[in-house]
């Protein structure tokens, strides 16, 4: 069939050449950057109405750090300045909710400095970090000021920091309870066992308090103690199912993360002889950082593979470092650590999944 030359030439005019990627979307980094934002905001707000507005002041001062280090470092380094993208917000954002909610406001001014500044613009800013700026900022200030990192915790009106209305349980004895309650629920679980051991009791009355369904309650509506954006699952898993659906994750590493730590301790309890192991599952995927870590640090696009098996590989490493810190490390959680090292095997992730070329 001969081809006419208005044809042949409105074909030309539509054929493009151009350099890789060629697959291109409506969606821009600075709009996927506050869209992430925007999914934190029911946790970001549930928990300045749970802590009160002293949380809203560090996350103002852990936010504003972030913007101002990054102007400073990319003038200083001649570079456009490109706060205007969201991702100093996100860093600063980030940092805040992986701080305990009195902590002075020098905290998170030094720690959001120190995530833009070291971990950001001095490997080339965004798009060649390493390491999740967020989670590196959170290591420095915990292994700089672990007391302010671990003390400074949120106490309800009772006096107690563990939840808001807890249901001790009564072959407990007063000196557990004592040391229990003003601890987080992760920091119960890993000093509970220790102080029963001194006193030559059974730790199963304390497996029955955390392990249960008051506690579990607590853990996923967010009544409870601990670091600023760990207080609420149902919120985290709201903002979460909003960036499914705009797909800017996806599913592979937060189900693989999730899904290696329930399957970690489900084996553990298991084999420890624990009744209520559904409970003891579910209580470790609600507290800490878990959703947190998995939903909204694990998957950003710079520090993880690029593959979906690789992404896949990465949430289990993830889910075997976290569960392993939180058993057996000197810390209660082990998110952000687990994320981090998995961070700095990326590379070899990505070598190891690299898919067959074309027609090789």
């Amino acid at each position: 069939m001969e081809i006419k030359d208005a044809d042949k030439k409105r074909l030309l005019e539509n054929l493009v050449l151009s350099n890789a990627p060629h697959i291109r979307d409506t969606q821009s980094v600075p709009l996927m950057m506050w869209l992430v934002v925007l999914s934190l905001m029911p946790a970001t707000i549930f928990s300045c109405y749970l802590y009160g507005l002293y949380v809203a002041l560090v996350i103002a001062v852990s936010i504003s750090s972030a913007i101002v280090s990054e102007i400073i470092m990319q003038y200083l380094l001649k570079q456009p300045i490109t706060v205007n993208d969201g991702s100093a917000v996100i860093t600063g954002l980030l940092l805040a909710m992986n701080l305990p909610p009195h902590v002075p406001l020098w905290i998170p001014a030094v720690g959001s400095a120190f995530a833009i500044i070291i971990v950001k613009q001095l490997f080339g800013g965004l798009g060649y970090n390493i390491f999740n700026p967020a989670l590196a900022g959170r290591a420095f200030l915990l292994a700089s000021w672990p007391v302010e990192m671990t003390t400074l915790w949120h106490r309800f009106p009772n006096g107690y920091v563990i939840a808001q209305n807890p249901i001790f349980n009564a072959a407990m004895p007063q000196q557990l309870i004592d040391s229990i309650s003003g601890a987080t629920p992760l920091g119960a679980l890993k000093e509970g066992p220790k102080l029963l051991q001194e006193l030559s009791l059974q730790a199963q009355p304390l497996y029955d308090f955390l392990f249960s369904k008051a506690m579990i309650k607590s853990l996923f509506i967010g009544n409870i103690g601990g670091c600023i954006g760990e207080t609420s699952a149902l919120f985290l898993l709201l903002g979460a199912l909003f960036l499914l659906w705009k797909k800017i994750i996806t599913w592979h590493i937060p189900l693989s993360y999730i899904a290696t730590v329930a399957a970690f301790m489900g084996i553990y309890y298991y084999f420890k002889g624990v009744p209520n192991l559904p409970y003891a599952i579910l209580f470790h995927v609600l507290s800490g950082g878990l959703i947190l870590g998995a939903f909204f640090m694990a998957t950003d696009m710079v520090t993880t593979p690029v593959t979906k098996t690789g992404m896949i590989i990465f949430g289990i490493g993830c889910g075997v470092l976290a569960s392993i810190i939180r058993l057996w490390g000197g810390y209660p959680e082990g998110v952000s650590y687990s994320i981090l090292v998995m961070n700095g095997i990326t590379p070899l992730i990505d070598k190891l999944t690299r898919p067959k070329v074309f027609g090789t």
